[in-house]
């Protein structure tokens, strides 16, 4: 399998503007071919489904190829992938049908490093059942969630463990399947966040021990769509809140509302584009699409690390800028501070000179409270993904630079 960066980045039109697009870690920009599937449906003609007309039949036939592009990308059934406009709209959905067997005495374990929405929902949730939040700390020094404490943390009484596939601030990659491991020793399920995860890295649920898995396609250059996986036998064993005559199977009783069909189809299509990333030049759908994604993200994994360490290399160089995080195993996610200037300044100084990058606590409420930044402004984020490429690094670095 190859890399070619220059192909990638011929499949972005946004690219064309001349910006280095350093803010993929709050979402992606999107290839042709996903602008093109979401045009197509609706050139079609699209209706809800279960209609006795070929729009309506349309709109099933999208949401199958959804539900099996997403079992596709993950490693899960497509009959336990649940649809919805983002992670912390499924998240919260879920957090209230889990916490209704909850009561006092019951206790669910949440980390200091996952983004807010796989904490609070959780926490909320916990407080109305009476039910007791232990918390995972992350090391201050290095940002690893050491898998070590959960040894201590849970208990026959855990219901639930939470916990991120990758920091959406710093990177750090936590040792999801020992922690799961541990988790199901106890009878718990195991929450996983893998919004930030999945653009950067293969993704196996099960290998994962993930009970579920949330991402969100904006991430991964999709639109904006979110999915839950999980075991159909899980979900079948689990009664959400819905309307009477919405469907009783799943996954569909945890989908409220008509879906968004149009962008579904452009979550297919970005699926298929992930696929294509590693293919030889006109051959991109040869063998089977899972297979043709664990070989496209491991080289996206490769190529990423590589661009990734230059960045590191570049900013820890420079005596006015302060990095967070030292994790053994990281996405490729910067986040720092440089001296003199608040982290919006400094947003806005690389804006200036093409560069986007995001600054605040970017969600990552509780660890940016423990480093001590979150009432201060935050820090800034610069997020590598694969349409990235040197220039993207390099102009970064000059950019900073100026900052001394």
């Amino acid at each position: 399998m190859t890399f070619d960066i220059g192909r990638v980045r011929a499949a972005y039109p946004a690219l064309s503007d001349g910006y280095a697009y350093l803010d993929g870690a709050a979402g992606t920009q999107v290839p042709a071919a996903v602008i093109e599937a979401i045009a197509e449906a609706y050139r079609s003609g699209i209706g809800n489904v279960g209609g006795a007309f070929p729009a309506s039949a349309r709109s099933g036939a999208i949401v199958a190829e959804c539900r099996q592009a997403l079992a596709d990308l993950t490693g899960a059934h497509p009959d336990g992938v649940i649809l919805g406009p983002n992670m912390t709209t499924l998240t919260y959905r879920l957090a209230d049908t889990l916490s209704r067997g909850w009561g006092p005495g019951d206790e669910v374990v949440v980390s200091r490093l996952d983004h807010d929405a796989n904490i609070r929902p959780w926490v909320q949730a916990a407080g109305r059942r009476g039910a007791t939040v232990r918390w995972a700390e992350a090391d201050l020094a290095t940002t690893e969630l050491p898998a070590a404490q959960y040894g201590e943390l849970l208990s026959e009484r855990t219901r639930l463990v939470a916990v991120t596939a990758a920091s959406n601030v710093v990177g750090t990659r936590p040792d999801v399947a020992a922690i799961a491991a541990a988790a199901h020793a106890v009878g718990a399920l195991v929450y996983v966040d893998g919004v930030h995860a999945t653009p950067h890295v293969p993704v196996d649920v099960g290998a994962l021990g993930a009970d579920f898995y949330a991402t969100s396609a904006y991430k991964w250059s999709g639109p904006h769509i979110g999915t839950v996986v999980a075991e159909p036998a899980l979900l079948e064993s689990l009664h959400p809140d819905k309307l009477a005559p919405a469907p009783e199977g799943v996954p569909g009783r945890f989908e409220r509302g008509t879906a968004a069909f149009a962008d579904l189809a452009g979550v297919a299509a970005a699926v298929e584009h992930l696929a294509s990333l590693a293919a030889p030049a006109g051959d991109a759908t040869a063998g089977g699409r899972r297979q043709r994604v664990l070989a496209s993200m491991a080289a996206v994994e490769e190529y990423e690390t590589r661009l990734f360490a230059g960045l590191l290399d570049g900013l820890a160089a420079m005596n006015h800028v302060t990095l967070y995080g030292k994790a053994a195993r990281r996405a490729p996610t910067a986040f720092f501070t440089v001296t003199g200037h608040s982290p919006r300044q400094v947003a806005a100084r690389l804006a200036d000179r093409q560069v986007n990058v995001w600054h605040g606590d970017n969600y990552a409420w509780e660890l940016a409270g423990a480093l001590g930044l979150r009432d201060s402004g935050g820090a800034v984020r610069a997020g590598l993904v694969h349409y990235n490429h040197q220039a993207d690094v390099d102009r970064l670095l000059a950019a900073v630079a100026e900052l001394a």
